[in-house]
């Protein structure tokens, strides 16, 4: 019998074939406030990561350890990359979403959206064809820890979509507060995190799930529900398991939905990525720290893997 480490914890035989057991859980990065939005830049062997009430986007590689990407990042939480590579994130502050140019320019993508100011965009992704899919829950909003109280101009809590020419429309209007959300490998389905159980008008902390169809997203049964904490950020591997962070860790569920097993964390987790130079190491955002752990198995997003 294998004997797994302590902070891998097993629920389903399939979880055994996703890591290894002389895997260790390091940590890369510490004595930050509150990290999220990692994303891996393997053409510059580094990982980026948000400290969103220093108002940070902070550096990590292997070579030169950690220093400052940007600093008055204006609350930045959430992070991804285009198809060109380019960075695009989700700002509290200025309530928009911007994506950074090869030069450093920055060049905001969407900040309103039938007149009124966004909520406080929160997490983003970009699908092959350049859409621009984010959440814009109303947390960068609520206090001045992660952003500016102010009273949301937004009626709903949306999940929006930019299309490539520009135009933006609500995808989802019936969330409490959308949170993380992620693409299936082949892009049919579409996760969203809802987070909105901390608040008073609780609701089961849940993983929806949508049908993607063209510009549009139709529901389908609800995916997963996370039994520790709140779902955040989350991140799919190549065989369409989903790894969704959490109160005690990451929960990586199988494409039926089944919880396959955790890594467990000292510390909250909100967010997730694979990268390193072979696509296997998982970069995981937890409060004041980041760790990074050996799974045997490469994240769907191109950029995750090597030689992309």
């Amino acid at each position: 019998m294998i004997t797994m480490p302590s902070h891998l914890e097993i629920h389903d035989d399939r979880f055994a074939k996703l890591v290894h057991p002389m895997s260790t859980l390091d940590v890369i990065a510490e004595g930050f406030t509150w990290t999220e939005g990692p994303v891996w830049f393997g053409d510059h062997g580094c990982l980026l990561f948000s400290d969103i009430p220093s108002q940070r986007i902070m550096r990590w590689s292997e070579a030169e350890g950690v220093s400052v990407f940007r600093a008055g990042s204006c609350f930045n939480n959430g992070n991804t990359r285009d198809r060109q590579g380019r960075l695009v994130g989700c700002r509290h502050g200025a309530r928009d979403v911007v994506r950074t140019e090869f030069d450093g320019a920055v060049t905001v993508l969407a900040s309103a959206f039938d007149g009124k100011r966004l909520n406080s965009p929160n997490d983003v992704v970009v699908s092959s064809d350049g859409a621009v899919w984010f959440t814009d829950p109303t947390y960068g909003i609520l206090s001045n820890f992660e952003g500016y109280r102010r009273e949301p101009e937004q009626a709903n809590r949306n999940v929006y979509r930019l299309s490539p020419d520009g135009a933006l429309s609500v995808v989802v209007s019936d969330f409490t507060q959308p949170n993380g959300l992620c693409f299936s490998p082949d892009e049919t389905t579409l996760y969203i995190s809802e987070s909105g159980s901390s608040h008073a008008d609780a609701v089961p902390s849940v993983i929806r799930q949508f049908a993607v169809e063209g510009d549009a997203l139709r529901e389908r049964a609800p995916f997963a529900e996370i039994d520790t904490g709140l779902p955040d950020g989350m991140r799919c591997d190549v065989r369409g398991n989903l790894w969704s962070s959490a109160a005690d860790g990451v929960h990586c569920f199988g494409k039926d939905g089944t919880l396959l097993g955790k890594i467990l964390i000292p510390q909250v987790v909100s967010n997730l990525c694979f990268g390193g130079p072979d696509g296997q190491r998982m970069y995981i955002t937890a409060t004041r720290s980041v760790y990074r752990v050996f799974v045997d198995v490469g994240g769907a997003e191109p950029w995750t893997r090597p030689n992309d």
